[in-house]
């Protein structure tokens, strides 16, 4: 299978591509490796695809040297012109777009940036399916679209209709433009709410990199709403591999689906919405608690009110992967955490 798979510089972009490589699908990679954070992390997660930095160059493929069927662009999704050509150049056999302006806290310094890339940027991916062919289409989404909801665990049947940071709004439109396009056009799309991703290759302005780097470096960790947090933390294997079940089943039409009584989590289109966590949310300090365990070292912590933007916590039920799929996330947070720690050492060498 021919795969673009977007944000492939990203942390869940990298993790992907190199499983679906290693199974022996031809994949290509886009990101604009913008400086949202240090562009020396994402060079590095090219650079383990086999992509040479020094080889890079704006809307001109890079051809990997670790794998003959893997090649990858810099390219802007906000780049109508580039994007168009793109799909009429590589005739995909399905897309999965993972690139985004992340970042929960960012969205209310730089709301633009999220129009451009998430919004816009989305449209020009679900224009080049329309119009050349593609009928998989899967997407990040995220469990910040469940906003002011408490029902807990989440669940895709949930309303998602109160977000409350604009990060949160632009993904929740991106599951209502994918419906439109899927009963439009018949464009098979899955939308995964991811929950708390962490472990090798991670984001360093999420909280196992920012918890590590600064007890390592004798820093305070800062602990909002005052440590009173829980989050589902997922490993990045586990979100993988429910991503790869999602690419290999597109979504089907609910034959059921009943327009006076509708489900939000599917349609009479041929439309899904996903979740992927672990199923059983950790405290906060707990957390932190595995992060010290793993380090040997105690952190300080800078005890602090709840952030604009912030949830209290996150509990993803993952009913539909294992009803659709036999698949439910598993690691152990003592052993990823572990994984992301060795990780760590190896590429920033800073474990004293």
């Amino acid at each position: 299978m021919k795969i673009l798979v977007t944000g492939t510089a990203g942390f869940i972009g990298h993790a992907l591509a190199k499983k679906l490589l290693a199974r022996g699908d031809e994949v290509v990679g886009l990101d604009n490796i913008n400086n949202y954070y240090d562009v020396t992390l994402k060079y590095g997660r090219l650079a383990d695809l086999g992509i040479r930095q020094n080889c890079i160059a704006d809307h001109k493929a890079t051809q990997s040297t670790t794998y003959e069927k893997h090649k990858f662009l810099k390219m802007d999704l906000a780049d109508r012109f580039e994007i168009e050509h793109l799909f009429k150049e590589e005739q995909f056999d399905a897309v999965c777009h993972l690139a985004a302006q992340a970042g929960v806290r960012y969205s209310l310094e730089n709301p633009h940036a999220y129009i451009q890339s998430n919004v816009v940027g989305f449209t020009n991916i679900l224009e080049g399916c329309r119009h050349h062919g593609v009928k998989n289409l899967s997407y990040a989404s995220s469990s910040s679209v469940y906003g002011l909801n408490k029902s807990q665990p989440f669940k895709t049947s949930d309303s998602t209709d109160h977000p409350i940071s604009f990060y949160a709004a632009t993904k929740k439109a991106n599951e209502t433009m994918a419906h439109s396009y899927s009963h439009l056009y018949d464009l098979q799309t899955t939308g995964v709410r991811f929950f708390t991703v962490y472990g090798p290759w991670g984001r360093p302005d999420m909280a196992p990199m920012l918890f590590t780097d600064a007890i390592v470096n004798d820093r305070a960790i800062k602990v909002f709403n005052h440590g009173d947090m829980s989050r589902d933390f997922t490993y990045i294997d586990d979100i993988v591999d429910g991503l790869i079940k999602v690419i290999d089943n597109p979504a089907t039409s609910n034959k059921e689906w009943d327009a006076k009584n509708p489900e939000i989590q599917s349609s009479s289109a041929p439309y899904r919405i996903y979740n992927i966590g672990n199923n059983e949310p950790v405290s906060l300090m707990g957390f932190i608690e595995t992060i010290e365990k793993a380090l040997g070292k105690t952190a300080e912590k800078n005890m602090l009110p709840m952030q604009d933007g912030d949830v209290q916590s996150t509990y993803a039920d993952v009913s539909g992967l294992i009803n659709n799929f036999n698949y439910k996330p598993d690691s152990k947070l003592e052993d990823g955490i572990q994984e992301f720690i060795e990780w760590y050492r190896e590429f920033y060498g800073e474990i004293k």
